[in-house]
């Protein structure tokens, strides 16, 4: 995309010639690479895109997130979402943009489809006004906060769900739900914390690097929002391991409730069933083999026994679990 002195941007066409940066005025240039692209090699090595050193490091394949600083140019890596066709974007490592950025050129890259420059472009192509490189970089990072954020939050009303089922005691497949809620959270954190180093890394490199005052002012306000955001997606991580911990502490308890009620009902007909084995051996001289109420006899001696064996459950204090 090319911006004019007024900050408007359009899409340069296939057939149109792109201008060196700097070229045409106060405008500046924004180019997006797919890093898959081997052809991208020949313009870092050219110097076409920035300082051959620092283009070279922010375009490597590692995923790892930081900031370089040389010659007045800006380049690192930060975190973004990927983006699937027909599906949520989602938290995922190779969910990188790679970004240089100089005086009037923003030169940025992906190896997996990412959130942020497509939103940055569609908004640049709806009219909105970026004067600057560094306003242009707030905006793609600003998506990808705001995309971070409204995950963080379909995160928390899951849990909310979640919470209130764990609450009336509804407890139905929760404890699957709550593991991919909990490695969102830490992996949202975990990017978050990535971003977080490198904007505050901005923040302090003003002072030994020439970086312009506007990428600083920009720095500030991005690494503010990320603070805050991490502590969103800490207390999400904290709040879906307490909600673990709890429905364990609840199954365990139907559980000891249910080993107790069969260990009841073991023990109430095991004396019976002794009884029934007794008079079912087939011996001579058996009890009550010539009474005509001899079966009767049998099963009022199992019932008694039941009750006996009740009896002492009861005398030896053995209670069901309390709630």
């Amino acid at each position: 995309m090319r911006f004019d002195e007024g900050g408007r941007g359009h899409l340069v066409g296939h057939a149109e010639v792109l201008l060196s940066p700097g070229s045409f005025g106060e405008g500046f240039t924004w180019l997006h690479f797919n890093l898959n692209d081997a052809r991208l090699a020949d313009l870092v090595a050219e110097g076409r895109l920035g300082p051959r050193r620092l283009t070279g490091a922010a375009f490597a394949s590692d995923p790892h997130q930081r900031l370089l600083v040389e010659d007045g140019h800006i380049g690192g890596v930060v975190a973004d979402l990927v983006r699937e066709a027909g599906a949520p974007a989602k938290v995922d490592a190779g969910g990188r943009l790679h970004f240089v950025m100089g005086p009037r050129l923003l030169a940025s890259g992906r190896r997996h489809p990412v959130v942020g420059p497509d939103v940055a472009r569609d908004a640049a192509s709806e009219g909105q006004c970026i004067l600057a490189p560094v306003q242009l970089l707030e905006i793609i990072v600003e998506q990808v906060v705001a995309a971070m954020a409204e995950t963080g939050g379909r995160l928390a009303d899951e849990l909310d769900e979640i919470e209130d089922h764990i609450l009336d005691e509804r407890v139905r497949g929760e404890r699957r739900r709550l593991g991919p809620i909990r490695r969102d959270a830490v992996r949202l954190h975990r990017q978050l914390l990535g971003l977080r180093a490198v904007f505050h890394r901005l923040e302090t490199a003003a002072a030994d690097e020439q970086i312009p005052a506007a990428a600083v002012a920009a720095a500030v306000r991005i690494a503010q929002r990320l603070d805050a955001l991490d502590r969103d997606m800490v207390m999400l991580a904290d709040r879906s391991r307490l909600m673990q911990e709890e429905l364990a502490s609840y199954l365990a308890q139907a559980s000891n409730r249910q080993l107790y009620t069969l260990s009841v009902l073991t023990a109430l007909f095991l004396p019976p069933t002794l009884v029934t084995g007794l008079f079912g051996m087939n011996t001579k001289g058996l009890p009550l083999a010539d009474n005509e109420s001899g079966s009767s006899v049998a099963i009022a001696v199992a019932v008694a026994s039941a009750l006996a064996a009740f009896a002492l459950i009861r005398g030896l204090g053995i209670r069901p679990p309390r709630d």
